[in-house]
């Protein structure tokens, strides 16, 4: 692995291999950084992603349906869209290129008091390349390629390093090695390279980052005043989260239920702090409506969204 980084990323990098774990530099990374005097909007950076596979031959795809129903109930990745190859070792893919799949996950990292640290939502959108290859040096030249893209975004090399384990992982079907790169010090994602435990031929990239993060990382902003805009102080920040995510789930059709996917729907709803929802959330749904938009219609008005909320809440 780090020839094969090292052939592609050439001289401006510097390279750390110890204790099978490995840490990519460029030479000139101590430069200081400096954000966008007007911060790209969401349609902006959503245009320069695409603008930026597309230049390396990389068409955008559809995204998953927010429902899944198969090992987990709502999509929580974009590598989901590879479980056909890397799962059962068959030659296809549900889909393939570049997805801006938005995701529920309850995994992001919490505070002292539950509530969710700044850089994770329940909700986001998960910039994801999802490639099945031929052979390992695909690898490095998707990562090299993803540098281009984040360069059309306003990143500078010098200011991204690539770090993680050399070591193999497993979980049932899939082995893989994970790589995480970071702008200055924050996390923005990951490139990991996936096979089929039983027929390693079956090879897949999946390089990922939360689109947030990356709107985060480039205009250095608060982080709720990013997300949540002008809404960012008239709730608790836990309420506005879910909102967010339940116009997700409801605008997709994933409507409260006892169990299943509407399960979640029904736990994401109530989190909601009734006292902060007693006037109504359509100001906010609206607002969450008008980004979800941005990666595939939703089948459900806003309107209704914000009505099925209100109703679940009894208000």
């Amino acid at each position: 692995m780090p020839a094969v980084l090292r052939q592609v990323f050439g001289a401006q990098w510097e390279f750390t291999v110890s204790d099978r774990r490995i840490a990519i530099e460029h030479v000139h990374r101590g430069s200081p950084y400096c954000p966008p005097r007007r911060a790209p909007s969401w349609e902006q950076l959503l245009a320069g992603l695409k603008a930026g596979f597309a230049a390396q031959g990389v068409p955008q795809d559809t995204c998953l349906p927010i429902r899944w129903g198969r090992e987990t109930e709502l999509t929580i990745s974009a590598v989901q869209a590879l479980d056909p190859l890397l799962k059962d070792g068959r030659p296809l893919t549900y889909r393939s290129g570049f997805l801006p799949q938005p995701v529920v996950r309850f995994t992001g990292q919490r505070d002292a008091s539950g509530d969710l640290r700044e850089g994770f939502l329940t909700s986001f959108v998960n910039v994801s390349r999802v490639q099945p290859i031929q052979r390992i040096d695909e690898y490095g030249v998707i990562l090299d390629g993803w540098l281009s893209v984040l360069s059309r975004l306003g990143f500078h090399a010098r200011h991204i390093s690539v770090q993680g384990k050399l070591a193999t992982w497993r979980r049932r079907q899939v082995e893989g090695i994970t790589l995480r790169f970071s702008h200055l010090n924050l996390t923005l994602g990951d490139v990991v390279l996936l096979w089929n435990t039983d027929n390693p031929e079956r090879m897949a990239v999946d390089l990922g980052a939360g689109l947030e993060r990356l709107a985060w990382a480039r205009t250095q902003l608060g982080w709720r005043d990013l997300v949540f805009g002008r809404f960012a102080t008239l709730a608790p920040p836990a309420t506005l989260d879910a909102v967010r995510t339940a116009t997700l789930l409801l605008g997709h059709g994933v409507r409260p239920a006892a169990r299943g996917a509407g399960g979640i729907t029904r736990r994401v709803i109530g989190t909601i702090d009734p006292d902060s929802a007693r006037l109504g959330v359509s100001s906010l749904v609206r607002a969450s409506y008008r980004y979800w938009r941005l990666f595939g219609e939703p089948n459900v008005p806003w309107p209704a969204v914000a009505m099925a909320i209100e109703k679940e809440l009894g208000i």
